[in-house]
């Protein structure tokens, strides 16, 4: 039964055709959806090859993690009791703030290696998650190869800027409020800091892809990348949203509830089968949709709406071959002869 299923599932039922033509997407939330459908196990192959790469970043945050753990079981311990607690226990707690920061700013500084090399991994995938994304074909390990060598520069670019960009929030973050105590005017250049972060942040969705998409200088890039994100904020936003929704469910489960390990397994587990490559998927999709109404239209030559069919122009391209004469069945017969002989 399971094997018929699986036969079903990726070459359809025996005697009935693949596609009608009102199967074929229209729109880019049908073609979404359908290549989701067919490039699921890609995805998972995807993932599981490049998962090597996110192993240090994993290791930094379990660490970061335990720590936090600890510090909030102290804070927690010396609550319930503080006639019982020790002098190195109340001094910790006191200090309990500093102790917070201290932890976060060692774990981002360590992160920022960890983070730097899947730049070129995170490139190889854009590319064969953009074909896929649009119905066209790609190898998973030598498109992706081809990729990572022809991107990793401008690749390692951005992952290493993505890897320091969250130690600078918090470092100027923590600047600007201290002289914000002073001046309440620092709370300007505190805000810029944390836009100009955030906006990163939703400029990753079309650097990749726009990295393997056109050949552009690094500048340009990461201009236009930044053009895009505050050109379709709402969406952009959306979508990082929706792709952190595990993260936020386990974040909430982790501090509310009691099941925060399991939590996290689960959250390790997603992101080690398909979470990353899912992700690049929907970055993908919605990148293409983008770049199909921003950039592609002023690229002479430069095909728009790859994947998604006019039914229109197919129901023209029919009536065009049903016009078409059958020809004679034998030498010097016309086709009103033939029909005669075939009646």
């Amino acid at each position: 039964m399971f094997g018929r299923f699986m036969n079903n599932y990726y070459y359809g039922k025996s005697g009935k055709g693949d596609y009608r033509k009102e199967d074929l997407p229209t729109n880019r939330m049908q073609l979404f959806w359908e290549m989701l459908r067919v490039r699921l196990a890609g995805l998972f192959r995807l993932n599981l090859m490049t998962i090597i790469a996110w192993i240090p970043l994993v290791v930094v945050l379990a660490n970061y993690i335990s720590n936090i753990y600890g510090l909030l079981g102290l804070i927690a311990e010396v609550d319930a009791d503080k006639a019982a607690a020790t002098a190195e226990q109340l001094r910790m707690y006191e200090q309990s703030g500093d102790a917070f920061y201290s932890l976060t700013f060692m774990a981002l500084l360590y992160l920022i290696p960890c983070i730097a090399i899947t730049g070129p991994f995170q490139a190889g995938m854009a590319y064969v998650t953009r074909n896929w994304s649009r119905d066209e074909h790609a190898f998973v390990w030598s498109d992706f190869k081809d990729a990572f060598k022809d991107n990793w520069k401008q690749a390692l670019g951005v992952s290493l800027i993505t890897g320091v960009v969250p130690l600078l929030m918090l470092v100027s973050y923590r600047f600007y409020g201290a002289m914000a105590s002073d001046n309440v005017l620092f709370i300007v250049p505190q805000m810029l800091v944390l836009t100009i972060g955030g906006l990163w942040m939703l400029a990753l969705v079309f650097l990749y892809p726009m990295m393997v998409s056109y050949k552009v200088g690094f500048r340009m890039l990461i201009k236009n990348s930044f053009l895009l994100a505050v050109g379709r904020l709402p969406q952009t936003l959306a979508v990082r949203l929706i792709m952190l929704v595990p993260t936020i469910i386990v974040g909430l489960l982790l501090f509310y509830t009691p099941y925060g390990l399991y939590a996290l397994m689960g959250l390790a587990g997603y992101y080690l089968l398909i979470g990353n490559g899912l992700a690049r998927f929907v970055y993908a999709s919605f990148a293409s949709a983008v770049f199909d109404k921003f950039i592609n239209p002023n690229i002479e030559g430069a095909v728009v709406n790859r994947g998604i069919v006019d039914l229109d122009s197919l129901d023209d391209e029919d009536d065009d071959e049903d016009e078409v004469e059958e020809l004679p069945t034998y030498p010097g017969a016309t086709l009103p002869e033939r029909q005669d002989r075939q009646a």
